[in-house]
């Protein structure tokens, strides 16, 4: 996935002057754009300027709660609920979006500007065919033959079969089909610039590939701007021209990619990248203790200087502007000289944690499940030891959430044997005992479908210690309390709703449910997906230490094949329903022999800006 397209600007942007009236020019243009709460006025989003031209792709890149998503947003004219745009312009191609009426607005977007969700499922309607749902968005901004171009869209797109799918429902298709009919959707009106939330969340590493490969090619192509939001940085080495790192509401450096992730001049952007797992070799993650600070609690000075190893008093005085240095802007008092080489983490010797010698942890054998008369997984095996990890790798909808739904009881129709500490499991959970219960926990993929609405943080917490221990409402609080603290969530998200939580917190939430009751097994199904790389590091970090406390078992089900490098001792390959490759994870990620396990590896994007490699 190699960057191309014309180069981003990285002057330094003038967040003093008011916007240019002139404009004109191809491309987006944001000045001093910022977003505040409508009932306080404190800042979320602080006069942002940068520049995208035409055909080209900007990364934006930082924590969670760091703004990136209520930027994107800000750049259609929009503001989330109890937020309101307080100034600033967004010119694509010489016209400010926020300068034209809320009516004006509304028929501009998928035109002009257009947007692609992190969840594609949440954006399509359940109820409608996804043939009436592209014809609908054609119908509203385009002209001409409508079935022609409804043609074309799923050509550039890559779907085939388009009959079929266009008569489906949004849940009759995989993650990475929904993904490509929402990108097929944005593009339908060829707008002068898409923003892209991360849209590559929760696919495995192939479909990631060729889903961003057809962005950036549409783009290109037509001469469409990008905004690219993520969590992963490997992806946005490889995909964008330039990339802006964000915190608390500022851009604090904005650099040519390639030099920025080789020589990060911000301390920030030091500390992100030292979260990033390698796929090459095992190395300890460094995560960046506390959060970025909330809209109303911002300091007087640089924002991160709490959090920072190279603070100084002036730090604290007043807030650093943005300043060039050679080839990147920062804004940073106490800038990184720029290293020869860009520090890495420490290589991992040895094995990851502890397998214990003593039971017989989680055993899986010849497991064959399927839903109604479509077998799915087909005589599967697996161990995992205690105080182990086993990571189950593979495409989305090769079977491996099934397997773990079988292991927790929540999917019966399946033959084969399943020993938990030399026990039985049987397929019913009915069937099983509380303490068999209580030993596996289940962390889910979806954070938001994974937590009680209705119910407080700590209330979620200690449900499962209402099902398996007694213990008095005071003891329940503590244990709740203590939980949030193992999954790197404060204390003082306890009493908060999770419906006001960023996704990467609320997924540390269902961490900590899992972890209240001391589980013997942990399923983990793609819990870092909606992770920024700080809160992954820390996270991961952090269940190795329970492997070793606790002799904790997890079967590691994700994408991320780079991650499976720094916590998992086994690893398990599969691919439509069946093992391809198993065995110690130096050797089928180090020297893998499958070919589809190669392939795998190839399509890992890498931190290293040059074209990517693998075996």
């Amino acid at each position: 996935m190699p960057r191309s397209g014309p180069e981003v600007s990285t002057t330094v942007p003038d967040d003093r002057a008011p916007a240019d009236p002139g404009g004109g020019a191809d491309g987006v243009v944001v000045r001093n754009l910022s977003v505040c709460v409508a009932a306080t006025g404190a800042a979320v989003v602080e006069r942002v300027s940068f520049s995208i031209p035409a055909g080209a792709t900007l990364g934006l890149v930082g924590e969670s709660g760091c703004g990136k998503s209520t930027l994107a947003v800000a750049l259609l004219g929009l503001a989330r609920r109890g937020l309101r745009i307080s100034s600033g312009s967004v010119r694509i191609d010489g016209l400010d979006m926020l300068a034209l009426g809320e009516r004006q607005r509304r028929g501009r977007r998928g035109s002009l500007v257009s947007y692609v969700p992190q969840d594609p499922e949440a954006s399509l309607n359940p109820v409608h065919r996804v043939g009436s749902q592209l014809r609908e968005a054609l119908a509203v901004h385009s002209e001409g033959n409508i079935d022609t171009r409804l043609q074309e869209l799923l050509a550039e797109v890559g779907l085939a079969d388009s009959q079929r799918l266009l008569r489906s429902y949004p849940h009759q298709l995989s993650g990475g089909q929904q993904q490509r009919i929402v990108i097929a959707m944005a593009f339908a009106c060829r707008p002068r610039l898409i923003v892209l939330d991360e849209p590559a969340t929760g696919l495995d590493v192939s479909t990631q590939r060729r889903l961003l490969e057809t962005v950036q090619r549409l783009a290109q192509d037509h001469g469409c701007s990008a905004l690219y939001v993520s969590h992963d940085l490997s992806t946005v080495a490889q995909l964008a021209r330039a990339t802006a790192v964000m915190y608390a509401g500022r851009i604090v450096e904005l650099s040519a990619s390639e030099p920025l992730f080789e020589h990060p001049r911000h301390p920030y952007t030091e500390a992100l990248l030292a979260g990033v797992p390698s796929p090459d070799e095992p190395r300890r993650l460094s995560g960046t203790e506390g959060e970025p600070p909330g809209p109303g609690a911002w300091r007087a000075g640089c924002a991160f200087a709490p959090r920072c190893t190279r603070v100084t008093a002036e730090c604290r005085a007043a807030v650093p502007a943005l300043e060039r240095l050679e080839r990147s802007v920062v804004r940073c008092l106490h800038p990184l000289p720029v290293a020869p080489t860009r520090r890495r983490n420490e290589r991992l010797v040895g094995p990851l944690a502890s397998e214990s010698p003593s039971g017989s942890g989680l055993i899986v054998r010849e497991l064959c499940a399927g839903y109604g008369p479509v077998p799915v997984l087909h005589a599967v095996s697996l161990d995992v030891a205690p105080g182990g990890c086993t990571a189950l790798v593979g495409e989305s909808g090769s079977g491996k959430t099934t397997l773990a739904r079988c292991v927790a009881g929540l999917h019966s129709r399946w033959q084969g044997e399943m020993l938990l500490g030399g026990q039985p499991l049987k397929p019913s959970p009915r069937a099983r005992s509380t303490e068999q219960l209580r030993s596996i926990q289940y962390i889910f993929q979806n954070p938001f479908g994974s937590l009680n609405p209705t119910m407080t943080v700590a209330e979620n917490i200690e449900e499962p210690l209402r099902h398996f221990e007694r213990l008095s409402a005071t003891a329940r609080r503590a244990r709740a309390l203590e939980a949030l603290e193992l999954a790197h969530l404060g204390v003082e998200f306890a009493d908060s709703s999770p419906v006001r939580l960023s996704g990467g917190e609320r997924q540390r939430a269902a961490v900590a449910r899992a972890l209240v009751v001391h589980p013997d097994v942990l399923i983990c199904d793609e819990i870092t997906s909606a992770l920024d790389v700080s809160a992954q590091a820390l996270l991961i970090e952090r269940l190795r230490e329970l492997q070793l406390e606790r002799g904790l078992a997890m079967l590691f089900i994700t994408h991320n094949i780079a991650l499976v490098r720094s916590l998992a001792q086994r690893v398990v390959v599969i691919r439509e329903g069946s093992v391809v490759e198993s065995g110690p994870a130096e050797q089928v990620l180090g020297h893998p022999r499958h070919p589809y396990t190669q392939q795998l590896l190839r399509d890992v994007p890498r931190l290293a800006v040059a074209a990517p490699g693998g075996p």
